[in-house]
């Protein structure tokens, strides 16, 4: 039976770690599975981090990873995920707004063939204005862009299988992209509405002002999902759209002037002519640069450009009967990711 790694980041969540603990405990302990509670701190300035260590006093299956200082929840679930050992990964929030009693059924519907389901908070106890208008947007923006369709991108509470989890690779704050990163691999997911509860302790440490960074990280998710490996395609597509926009300009001059005489040296169409010319060949030269730059990336680390799933071959060995050899997809994760 496969174990259960559950990663929690916490930042300054003294008052909810106790309770956090003894529902996770009681959840995964009657699930009679191997399984690991991580908890990363992330630069807590409070008692966190004291009361983690008092945890893991008394229970083996307890892990704590301390930061350095403040990195972010991005860090901080790349860290514990990192360090996961069992074949299923659960992410979830610190702050008892994850209900961890939807872990079970997010199994379940994880062993029906995913590789990763993503929690919906349909009925989210959070104020309007600043918590769910900007999820809203958030959320359609993403959808949008990377073309897979989710309620709830915003929703920490996810589990995986290890080898989407080693796979990805998380930088600035885009833990929320986790699904969009995770179907560049071919990853299957699924999306279930989970029970969301109201903020108990503390404050949220988000707001309005956090869309703009998803935007911002949106546009990078963007090109690494779709241009990454031919980068030449947008860099060239933008130079070329530009250049005959150039050369059209000119030519229209040129026939104004030839035939019409009309005087063309103080238009400032003939400016703008000569400048998409040159922003064309500009971005030409910046898609040829980001294919090698692309090449060099993919070559030194032998990094493939694609994932296989399995593979199963047909044989006959010595007149025995028919075998069938797959080869585990996790590996071929695991390739993809080094």
């Amino acid at each position: 039976m496969k174990g259960i790694s559950v990663v929690i980041p916490v930042y300054n969540e003294q008052e909810s770690i106790a309770e956090g603990y003894r529902e996770l405990s009681s959840i995964l302990g009657g699930m009679n599975r191997p399984y690991e509670l991580i908890y990363v701190d992330d630069g807590s300035r409070d008692g966190t981090l004291a009361i983690l260590h008092q945890l893991s006093d008394n229970d083996p299956n307890l892990k704590v990873i301390e930061l350095r200082r403040n990195f972010g929840q991005t860090a901080a679930m790349a860290a514990g995920m990192e360090q996961s050992e069992h074949e299923i990964v659960v992410t979830m929030d610190g702050d008892l707004q994850n209900d961890p009693a939807e872990i079970p059924k997010m199994v379940a519907k994880l062993e029906e063939g995913y590789d990763l389901v993503a929690g919906w908070r349909k009925f989210r106890k959070d104020p309007f204005l600043n918590r769910k208008l900007p999820s809203m947007i958030a959320n359609w923006l993403i959808s949008t862009f990377t073309k897979v369709r989710l309620h709830d991108y915003g929703c920490t509470l996810k589990v995986m299988n290890v080898e989407v989890a080693r796979g990805i690779r998380l930088y600035g704050e885009m833990h929320r992209f986790i699904p969009a990163l995770a179907e560049e691999f071919g990853a299957k997911i699924a999306e279930v509405p989970v029970n969301h509860r109201a903020r108990r302790f503390g404050k949220s440490k988000y707001g309005i002002s956090r869309t703009i960074r998803v935007i911002l990280d949106l546009i990078t998710v963007k090109f690494l999902l779709g241009y990454s490996k031919r980068p030449i395609h947008l860099f060239g597509t933008v130079g070329i759209v530009s250049s005959l926009a150039g050369f059209g300009i000119l030519a229209l001059l040129t026939f104004q002037k030839l035939v019409e005489h009309v005087a063309m040296g103080n238009r400032p169409l003939l400016s703008l002519g000569v400048m998409l010319i040159i922003i064309g060949l500009q971005f030409l030269v910046f898609g040829l640069l980001a294919e090698v730059l692309a090449r060099t990336y993919h070559e030194s680390q032998n990094k493939p450009i694609y994932t296989i799933r399995s593979i199963v071959q047909r044989r006959l060995k010595d007149g025995s009967p028919l075998e069938l050899a797959a080869r585990s997809r996790g590996e071929q994760w695991r390739r993809a990711a080094n």
